[in-house]
């Protein structure tokens, strides 16, 4: 068996990797060659138990996708993720349960709705992936991404009501808002608490192998203490993903290099395993049907793929019209009162706002507050079509079967509709959604736009600070080696500021520094030099002025410039042993 799973393991890969080379959906591909495979005589069948598999997987995939989110970009469309995370999830299991116990009266009512619940979350995975390769703006982004961390747990917890119901359990209604709200409340504080203690040792230790094998190992631990203290283990998760995530600039910056190309390694891994071992069951579900049973369930699984397709839709455009009326208002409430001078006690009382003029506060409003919230109909285009089922829904599908009170035919009803809904899904709308994006001729010239103004901002700060730093370390490098020696100085400075680009002068600095101030003390003025702009770009992220995506590239660069440095210095003691 171990065998078999790792000949799947592999070849899963290879089709995803040729799928990304191609710029194919890797999911669609990876499960259709799958499939494919299983209807030959020498394809082994593979079998696991399905709460393994979802323990397994769904940890690491949700820690590593709260890992890129932006926390200010993630609370700004706070408003609408709530909406599609946890208010559309229910209303779409509540649609495809009653539509399913309509078709097939013998799953029951809860039967139904379990199945529903397992169809309810959409995967931002390929959506996400589509959106970076065509340039979607950065608000969809958000909003998709930021949806797809919590609708998962909304799903999971209904999952857990119905299966509760289908095992004899009695459970009112209330019953099952008390169990969501302790999930919540109990999963985001277990992934606070893991979120804090992981970000201390990132602080304390300088091993990144060490910090990424604690990495690998803290969402399990999170994930596992919630689900035994009745809490979300999906939320505990996101939430140790999101505070770790929000605080990784504070940490080193080997850290940092090391952990992203470890989740993308752990992402294509995880998600190519499920899709293909999904793809190696759908035939052997198949067979165990009747052939009575087979058309019932197929015609199901098309009425509930109908219904997931028709409801976001539906769900989302009048939600987001009546919203943005909402916001409207409450913006010309606050334009009035900035016009006459009438605020309330709240505002007055407020040192953060009198600082302002009523044109600053004007404006301080609708970025703080609308920007990014107000959508247009066709941002919520891309979003209502932007729905497609991933490795959730199969994990769970999987998880389900394998419950002792379900019965043979809901068993195998689950699968089978999971399955078709995820691959459907996947067909209309994966390899549709770029049309629809080129079509709506959406794209982030906006965002590029207002990154420039913040870049403008930022490199002005900036050079404030790296004056009244380089102006410090003067001194000091005065009081060290000398007068004679400062006209180096500020050769060297003016080169890491890129005042001048002089080759003949950075050749004279690196003939002076072989005379006079020792390499040690050139690479400690480069890396303070460093961490002058990094305290700039977190303390403008921390204040709303650049976005964080922005700012993590930036980040990026300046990690490659202290990875060079470090280099170099680990080369020149070379050459001396």
């Amino acid at each position: 068996m171990d065998a078999e799973i790792f000949y799947v393991l592999v070849g899963a890969v290879v089709v995803a990797a040729i799928a990304r080379w191609r710029g194919w959906p890797a999911p669609l591909l990876v499960t259709v060659v799958a499939l494919a495979a299983s209807f030959l005589p020498f394809v082994p069948d593979v079998e696991i138990d399905g709460h393994l598999l979802l323990n397994l997987v769904l940890p690491p995939l949700l820690y590593s996708a709260a890992l890129d989110v932006s926390f200010v970009g993630f609370k700004r469309s706070l408003p609408q993720i709530r909406r599609l995370g946890i208010t559309l999830v229910l209303l779409t299991a509540l649609a495809v349960g009653f539509v399913a116990w309509w078709i097939l009266p013998s799953l029951t009512l809860p039967g139904a709705l379990l199945l529903g619940a397992i169809v309810a979350p959409p995967d931002a995975v390929s959506a996400a992936a589509i959106g970076r390769k065509l340039g979607l703006p950065r608000r969809i982004m958000t909003v998709l991404s930021g949806e797809s961390l919590i609708n998962d747990a909304t799903s999971l917890t209904l999952y857990r009501v119905f299966a509760a119901i289908l095992a004899g359990a009695t459970l009112t209604v209330w019953d099952g808002i008390w169990q969501f709200l302790l999930a919540v409340g109990v999963g985001v504080a277990v992934g606070l608490v893991f979120g804090a203690v992981l970000h201390q040792l990132r602080m304390r230790i300088a091993d990144p192998v060490v910090i990424g094998t604690f990495g690998l190992l803290a969402p399990f631990g999170a994930y596992a203490i919630a689900e035994h203290l009745l809490g979300s283990g999906v939320l505990a998760v996101v939430a140790m993903g999101l505070f770790v995530g929000y605080n990784s600039p504070r940490t080193d910056y080997t850290t940092r290099q090391q952990e992203k190309p470890l989740w993308l390694s752990a992402d294509l891994l995880l998600e190519s395993f499920v899709f293909a071992y999904i793809g190696l069951q759908f035939p052997r579900v198949l067979s165990d049907l009747g052939g009575e049973e087979v058309g019932r369930i197929l015609l199901l699984s098309g009425a509930v793929l109908l219904v997931v397709l028709v409801v976001r839709p539906l769900y989302v455009y009048p939600t987001n019209a009546w919203a943005n009326f909402q916001d409207r208002r409450r913006l010309a409430r606050w334009d009035r009162a900035v016009e006459s001078g009438a605020f309330d006690g709240r505002r007055r009382e407020s040192k953060r706002w009198r600082e302002y003029d009523p044109e600053e506060m004007r404006s301080k409003i609708v970025r703080d507050r609308m920007a990014g919230l107000q959508l247009t109909w066709k941002d919520n285009a891309i979003i209502s079509w932007a729905g497609m089922r991933g490795v959730v829904t199969l994990a769970t599908a999987l998880a389900a079967a394998d419950l002792a009170t379900l019965g043979t035919e809901l068993s195998h009803a689950i699968v089978v509709v999971a399955f078709i809904v995820t691959v459907g899904t996947l067909l209309l709308q994966g390899l549709t959604l770029p049309v629809l994006i080129r079509g709506l001729g959406i794209a982030s010239d906006a965002d590029e736009q207002d990154d420039e103004r913040a870049l403008e901002a930022v490199k002005a700060k900036s050079r404030e600070a790296g004056k009244k730093y380089l102006a410090e370390k003067r001194a000091e490098w005065e009081a060290k080696h000398g007068h004679v020696d400062l006209e180096m100085f500020d050769a060297f400075t003016r080169r890491m500021t890129r005042v001048e680009r002089d080759t003949d002068e950075a050749q004279e600095v690196e003939d002076a520094a072989h005379a006079r101030p020792s390499f040690d003390d050139l690479a400690a003025l480069s890396r303070g030099w460093l961490q002058v702009r990094r305290d700039i770009l977190l303390e403008e992220r921390d204040a709303g002025n650049l976005d964080e995506e922005v700012m993590r590239e930036l980040l990026a660069a300046m990690d490659a410039e202290e990875l060079a440095l470090d280099t170099r210095g680990a080369t020149r003691q070379q050459g001396r042993a």
